[in-house]
This record gives structure tokens, sequence and C-alpha cells, in this order.
């Protein structure tokens, strides 16, 4: 992706996020400049990746495939006296996929925060790490229910679903009811080992530097001096 292109995507997007009354914590407006000064008690941001996180999974046609996140908090499974959950914010827009994939360890539960309605598809995986053919168990705020293998759930406003380790889902807004803010409450987040995505994708895109960045993303903070 182009770095131009990034920072485009995140300025739509927290427009987007003020429009629905959000509010990020202040380390998200840290400039390059200013993390280039910040010291070792900003470790916890740097070690855990918080921050901005905005993917084309290397395909290159984000509008299509693609997601914006932002970690809000998180834990680090090399560290046991840490937070043991996380959270999220993600923006998907209309008809863009993220790819089908399942957490070896994070159980998470995926909340439409407002905006469109949210399609989730879901499988169970088999012990080769396939799709299954098989009857899939959901828990949608507190009520559980089996659905068809590949099943496609929507979530309106206000609604979430609860993911097991291992259940695979793939999901985007519900063309032309508009981008949906989304919440992801989980167990903690390892982005580097705890994905499986069912087709390989890659997950931090490969940066062609066409101008500054605005901010930096949450895998390039520098180290503290």
């Amino acid at each position: 992706m182009k770095r131009s292109e990034i920072n485009a995507i995140i300025r739509e997007n927290i427009d987007f996020i003020k429009r629905m009354n959000f509010n990020l914590p202040p380390f998200a407006y840290f400039t390059p400049e200013e993390w280039s000064k910040k010291g070792h008690e900003y470790d916890e941001i740097r070690k855990n990746m918080l921050g901005w996180d905005v993917t084309d999974y290397g395909h290159g046609d984000f509008r299509n495939i693609g997601l914006f996140l932002f970690t809000i908090r998180n834990g680090n499974i090399a560290d046991k006296q840490g937070k043991p959950y996380a959270e999220k914010l993600l923006i998907s827009d209309e008809d863009q996929y993220s790819p089908m994939h399942f957490h070896h360890n994070k159980m998470e539960d995926i909340i439409n925060r407002g905006g469109g309605n949210l399609i989730v598809e879901v499988y169970n995986a088999t012990d080769d790490d396939r799709l299954a053919d098989t009857d899939v168990t959901v828990h949608l705020d507190g009520h559980t229910a089996t659905v068809p293998a590949g099943t496609k759930l929507r979530l309106a406003p206000g609604e979430s679903i609860t993911l097991p380790q291992r259940q695979y889902h793939a999901f985007w807004a519900e063309k032309g009811h508009g981008k949906v803010l989304i919440g992801e409450v989980s167990m903690v987040n390892d982005d580097n080992t705890d994905n499986r995505f069912y087709e390989a994708q890659g997950r931090f895109p490969a940066i062609e530097e066409d101008e500054s960045p605005i901010y930096l993303l949450c895998n390039e903070y520098p180290e503290a001096e």
C-alpha cells in the first residue's frame, strides 16, 4: 500500500469515529516526531502493538479486501502478569471483505457499535484446519443457537457474536447500509502468531513511502533510547 493511501484511510476513519461519538485515547494522535522522543514509559504501547492498523491482507485492493483497526488496549502473551484481555475498534466498509480465519488461542466478541449492518459468515474447523460442513453453535448476545455451516449472520447496531477459538469467521459491512463501527473485546491479541487464515494472507502491508506518515502504525514505533 502507498503511505498516501494509508494516511487518507486514517483521516477518513477518524472523521467516521468522531461522527459515531467515539473518542480515541491520547496516544492515537502522537506524531512520528513525538514518538521519536517517547521514552520507556510508553513501552506498553510498543510491545503490545496498540494503535493504528490498516491492512489490505497483501492483496493491494483495500476497498474490497481490507480492514481498518485501532487497538485500544492489549496484554502480551509473554507477560503472564499483564492484562489478560484486549479491546479493538474496527471499521468495515460496504462489501469490504475481511478474509476467513480463526484464532488458535483468542476468544473474542465482535460487536456492531453503530453504522450499518455487519455480516459474519461462520464455519467450524476440521482437525486439519479445513472448513467443516457441520452445524455451527453460535452465541449471540446471550442466546445460543445452531446454524448450518457457512451461515451469514446479520448483526444490526448493538448486536454481537462470541467467536470461540478455532471457529472460522469472515465479515463485511452489508451493501446499501453504510460502513460499520465494530468493537472487539477479547482475550490477549497476538497478530504475529494467533491468526490462521483459511487461504494464505499477508497481515501487515508492505508500504511504499510516497509521503510522510501522519501517524505511525502499530508495528512501526521506534524503540525508546
